[in-house]
């Protein structure tokens, strides 16, 4: 695996950041925390990034799918104990988005992830509202 550009492991480029409690359940026969719990985790901050900067239900019309999510998992995250998400917009295009996130445990880096998100009417790609880009500025990684 190829480590991660450093930068996207510095939490301060985040706008967004969302604390997740671990749970029992998310172990795996080794106690700690399975992938594919981290996995649900990044997607529970992933939601809460969406509607934070005002993607989804806010728009009726449209309809934003997941078109990718390609995950890193950089150390070993354990129970009890919190998790912190960070995201933020990593890139905007004609119809999709990227986020990228950061998924840390006390001062390490468990986790980077990038996933895309593409604007549909429900059947095919649409462009994203302007007011949607511009809402984004404040949204993106610094």
């Amino acid at each position: 695996m190829a480590k991660p550009d450093p930068a996207l492991l510095d939490p301060a480029r985040y706008p967004f950041v969302h604390e997740i409690g671990t749970r029992f359940a998310d172990l795996d026969p080794n106690d700690h925390i399975n992938n594919v719990a981290m996995a649900a985790l990044l997607e529970d901050g992933r939601v809460r990034f969406n509607a934070a900067a005002g993607v989804g239900r806010a728009r009726p019309k449209l309809r934003f799918m997941v078109a990718s999510v390609a995950i890193d998992y950089l150390a070993q995250a354990h129970y009890p104990g919190t998790m912190t998400c960070h995201c933020g917009a990593a890139s905007l295009g004609r119809t999709s988005f990227a986020i990228q996130q950061l998924l840390r445990q006390g001062d390490r880096a468990v986790a980077v992830a990038r996933t895309v998100v593409v604007c549909t009417d429900g059947q095919r790609p649409t462009p994203l509202p302007d007011s949607l880009r511009g809402a984004f500025d404040s949204w993106m990684i610094r």
